[in-house]
């Protein structure tokens, strides 16, 4: 938060910005070694198949045998961009 001449409260600055306390102390998760492997067959596929998008992606990583969703494979899409 910012620190003002006048000290304000951390409770006061969230309140004036409407923001929840407790998105101070978030801190966020790395992703799991799990999630980083898939992220490279991903990444590998798509260099091949530019077209495919999260439904195709999960049908190829499921055939195979990676038990993966389609909602899954667009998170993890939409994180490498």
């Amino acid at each position: 938060m910012v620190s003002v001449g006048h000290s304000l409260s951390q409770r006061r600055q969230c309140s004036l910005l409407q923001l929840a306390r407790s998105s101070l102390y978030y801190q966020p998760r790395q992703e799991s070694a799990e999630n980083l492997a898939l992220m490279k067959l991903i990444d590998k596929q798509f260099l091949k198949t530019p077209w495919y998008g999260s439904r195709q992606m999960a049908r190829h990583l499921q055939r195979q045998n990676h038990k993966v969703g389609r909602h899954r494979v667009r998170r993890l899409m939409r994180l490498m961009r």
